[in-house]
């Protein structure tokens, strides 16, 4: 049979990795990690299934997933930054060093006494599955940064615990590459007959000099890259080769010293690239470079990498290995219990930390998949059977791992995930913050309109006899008690016209305890847009507001007046469907007057595209314009939540 053409292999596998990408996002719908549908769709895609990927296929893939784990080990090192971990470094060494010694300690040892219930280590000899119980139990230390920070950025969490598991997930990724040289340098010469004497320790350490020697090297060559004047696409290309290089330098190296010294030499490529990835975050100028070459093809890097891995799944082998998976997942909770509870008691950490920290370490994808890939390559003949036992924990781990995370990190109190939106009472109720002209001029607007507004200011010198119309409020603080004190959760709508940093202060607060639909930032400085919009803010900027009103002016005068209410008794609306009348009714049995048009539809946030047969839902926002009577009545129409 014909060798396949590498060329053809690589199209093809690049196409179903771009399907498994598109597919692989519908199992965020179902809150489940992304990683975790590109693993699904690779096995789909494998020999057991649909064959797409065929065992042919190996020898093409290995240059995909060498390239792959070199810029994972960059990225693990990418996230490695001293300065940031100072203010938990204790907690972060003590659970670094529980999870190294105790939960690695009872896998290990527990792993080499039951591998002879294992399918695959039953009929090895002990060295063998001493160095299965090794590699496994080393693996299971490894961490996944990607999971972790995926979970953090979903909660919004923030505080100690949260910044404990942070540091340490990247700390012990890049010990668990250096542990991981270890134990494979010492696997491989117990397969190869080495005895354990004062020599073999000694080869042992010089494989792991040499790596980080060879990944100082690297360190230089990667800053050379980046001082390069070239575009930051050709720069990512280049660090993705010199990664990939790695693996056949080690090679190399390996080799001269059989020849010239006669010394079996195990270079390891992962410990060589996280050596010069961590050299270039913590010692040189280029660090945000760097990651920003990290974050814009990681999702590529990731997608090929785990969808090949899924391909490389023997799935008759899962279902056959499934209660011993399920045994080592139990297994490696209880360790990681035992090590993070002796950490934590250590550095001091409050009752409750010491009882959750487990939770926030049991995903293992990137890493540990990383380093299950290396081991099926050095150990051919029980390879296989040793990936896909252990990516099977991981994959499990990858199910429950991100929700107990979920859990513990709403246990500890450092959620910051929005609060409901508060149900309408009938009464349209804003607040501004802020005392100036421009908000006197607002809350006067917003009062012609039939809205009860409340303006919010901590100035003392005030006189309210001087705006008799108007509801002025004096506040001691910008904190919860002050929003509480003006009936904030009662309000649609709030604005913000301070500082920024007193926005943002009081724009988090309403985001976590108040849940207000609507908030309202008039906004200072344009680098602030982002912390206003992830809150959901909508924001106003000054600086371009004119310009843009203006330009709406010049290419559509008609529609822009009437939007901002400048037509001669005509005006836009946004009406919340409350009546449940209106419940389930198409638009076009809604009876409209003839001189009102329905111009958008937002359903839970989202707009869509809304015609005749569109059913209204409870809690729809729609915009509409017309005249003001008729606006009136629609607005009777929509609010009687009586009905």
């Amino acid at each position: 049979m014909a060798e396949p053409n590498m060329l053809v292999v690589l199209l093809g596998f690049l196409i179903v990795a771009i399907s498994a990408n598109q597919i692989a996002k519908q199992f965020q719908r179902i809150k489940l990690p992304l990683i975790t549908g590109l693993l699904v769709i690779g096995a789909l895609s494998g020999p057991f299934f649909l064959n797409l990927i065929t065992p042919d296929s190996k020898e093409a893939l290995k240059y995909v997933n060498e390239m792959s784990l070199a810029f994972i080990a960059f990225a693990a090192a990418g996230e490695l930054y001293f300065k940031d971990l100072r203010s938990r470094i204790n907690s972060i060494k003590w659970l670094t060093i529980g999870q190294l010694l105790i939960t690695f300690l009872i896998i290990t040892t527990a792993l080499f006494f039951i591998t002879e219930l294992v399918p695959f280590t039953s009929n090895l000899n002990w060295s063998s599955r001493l160095s299965v119980a090794l590699l496994i139990g080393t693996i299971f230390c490894a961490r996944s940064p990607s999971s972790v920070i995926a979970v953090i950025n979903e909660v919004r969490a923030k505080g100690p615990f949260t910044r404990s598991v942070m540091g340490t997930t990247v700390l012990m990724d890049f010990l668990v590459i250096l542990l991981f040289a270890t134990a494979l340098s010492f696997a491989l010469a117990l397969e190869l007959g080495g005895q354990l004497n004062f020599f073999f320790v000694i080869i042992i350490l010089l494989d792991i000099a040499l790596s980080i020697v060879l990944g100082f090297l690297y360190s230089l060559l990667l800053k050379s890259l980046l001082a390069l004047k070239i575009r930051l696409s050709a720069k990512s290309i280049l660090l993705l080769l010199i990664g990939f290089s790695a693996f056949y330098v080690g090679g190399f190296v390996a080799l001269l010293g059989q020849k010239a010294f006669g010394i079996s030499l195990h270079l390891e490529p992962l410990l060589i690239c996280i050596v010069a990835g961590y050299r270039i975050t913590n010692f040189t100028r280029y660090r945000q470079e760097f990651l920003k070459i990290i974050d814009d093809i990681g999702p590529y890097v990731y997608c090929a990498f785990f969808t090949s891995v899924g391909a490389s799944l023997n799935i008759p082998l899962i279902y056959k290995v499934l209660p011993v998976a399920l045994a080592l997942v139990a297994l490696n909770a209880g360790a990681l219990f035992a090590g993070t509870a002796f950490g934590a008691k250590v550095s001091k950490e409050p009752t409750l930390n010491v009882s959750l920290y487990w939770m926030a370490f049991l995903t293992q994808a990137g890493v540990g998949l990383g380093l299950v890939t290396t081991v099926a390559d050095a150990f051919p003949e029980w390879g296989q059977e040793f990936s896909t036992l252990v990516i099977s924990v991981i994959i499990l781990n990858q199910f429950i791992g991100p929700p107990l995370f979920k859990w513990a990190i709403t246990k500890v109190k450092e959620s910051r995930l929005k609060a409901p939106v508060p149900d309408f009472d009938g009464i349209r109720d804003a607040i501004i913050f802020g005392y100036e002209s421009q908000s006197i001029a607002l809350a006067r607007q917003l009062q012609l309109q039939g809205w009860k507004v409340k303006l919010a200011t901590r100035k003392q010198n005030i006189t309210p006899e001087d705006y008799p119309d108007i509801d002025i409020r004096t506040i001691k603080g910008l904190d919860l008690d002050a929003l509480k004190s003006l009936d904030a959760p009662l309000s649609e709508a709030i604005v913000l016209m301070l500082t920024d940093e007193e926005n943002l202060q009081l724009c988090e607060l309403i985001y976590q305890n108040i849940g207000t639909n609507d908030v309202v930032v008039r906004l200072n400085h344009r680098f602030n847009f982002d912390s206003f919009h992830k809150l959901g803010a909508l924001v106003v900027d000054p600086s371009t507001a004119i310009v843009s009103l203006l330009d709406h002016f010049v290419r559509s005068p008609q529609a822009t007046s009437l939007l901002l209410g400048m037509q001669s008794g005509q005006d836009t609306i946004d009406l919340q469907v409350l009546n449940q009348d209106l419940y389930g009714l198409p638009l076009r049995d809604l009876r409209l007057p003839s001189d009102t048009i329905i111009l958008s539809i937002r359903r839970k946030g989202q707009m869509i595209i809304s015609h005749g047969y569109t059913r209204l839902r409870k809690g729809d926002w729609i915009t509409m314009v017309g005249s003001n009577e008729s606006l009136r009545k629609m607005t009777l129409l929509f609010d009687n939540a009586s009905n």
